[in-house]
């Protein structure tokens, strides 16, 4: 088998399981979401909407990297880069927002759970604390 043959049913495999990952995502979501919503658990809405986002973003993880394996490994032309770039700036923006959707912040940012985390270990310490130590 040649190796450029190879690589691009290996770049169709990681496509095929990207499209099961949301696929997958997406039952699990709304089985979770029913299951969550007969029981009366919580907040049903916010988490559909994590749990759903998770997937997708799993799966479009996989297809960038099946189409970035596809085009650098195979003999890559101007024309087949142009597309590969503007394929993955278009789902790295829709990973960016579903991740913000999901986080409710940049991907840079300290966590909301981390900055309260770190802000209630702060606030802890007070002047006359640190002056009954001295």
């Amino acid at each position: 088998m040649e190796f450029g043959t190879l690589i691009t049913q290996v770049g169709e495999v990681i496509d095929v399981l990207g499209v099961v990952a949301i696929v997958v995502g997406v039952l699990y979501a709304m089985a979770d979401a029913a299951i969550r919503r007969l029981r009366r658990l919580g907040p049903v809405y916010t988490r559909f909407r994590r749990v759903l986002g998770r997937g997708i973003l799993i799966g479009l993880e996989l297809l960038v990297a099946a189409d970035i394996i596809r085009t650098v490994a195979v003999t890559p032309t101007i024309e087949s880069v142009t597309v590969l770039a503007l394929i993955v700036v278009i789902r790295t923006f829709l990973s960016w927002s579903l991740e913000v959707e999901i986080s409710g912040h940049w991907p840079w940012q300290k966590s909301r759970a981390a900055a309260t985390t770190e802000d209630a270990a702060t606030s802890s310490v007070t002047p006359t604390a640190d002056a009954d130590r001295a």
